[in-house]
């Protein structure tokens, strides 16, 4: 009996009834890091989401507020550039969220926030000429970057221990 576990199964709320798992066919479960930083994954990704939203529905009195370089840089942005953006913040919300639900969706979710998230910085250090990025200003890209391959990372070894399932 010790290979095997009883898992309540409800198939409707008024008849609840028993059946006989094997223990392998089980998810792990989760210790207390887990939720730790499947928490903080999901304010990490919730704070890009709101400076998507900040950047996205500035104000002209805002935009008028920065320098002419910022200006410029805000007036001048491809809508390809918003949409990488766009997608980089809400997939990794996402999949911070199925992170929560342990599923196996967040790792792809990641990966395409990942992705996204680098189409975005190549355009910020490579392609626009309205502000030098440079010094300090590179700390939040590269920041985000190496979140985006950790929590990758962990989305993967959490499927190979049969946490998310």
């Amino acid at each position: 009996m010790d290979k095997f576990l009883y898992v309540m199964k409800i198939t409707n709320f008024n008849e609840p009834f028993i059946t006989l798992n094997s223990m392998n066919n089980l998810p792990n479960q989760p210790s207390i890091n887990f939720w730790i930083i499947s928490i903080l994954a999901f304010l990490w990704n919730l704070i890009g989401v709101f400076a998507y939203l900040g950047q996205s529905f500035m104000s002209e009195e805002i935009i008028k507020s920065l320098s002419q370089s910022e200006q410029n840089y805000f007036s001048n942005l491809p809508a390809w550039v918003t949409a990488a953006f766009a997608s980089a913040v809400f997939s990794g919300l996402f999949g911070a969220v199925a992170l929560l639900l342990r599923k196996k969706i967040a790792f792809l979710l990641y990966i395409f926030s990942l992705i996204t998230l680098i189409i975005q910085h190549y355009y910020n250090f490579y392609i626009q000429n309205d502000i030098d990025i440079s010094g300090m200003d590179v700390i939040l890209p590269l920041a985000t970057l190496f979140i985006g391959i950790l929590l990758i990372s962990f989305a993967s070894k959490m499927i190979k221990i049969r946490i998310l399932s």
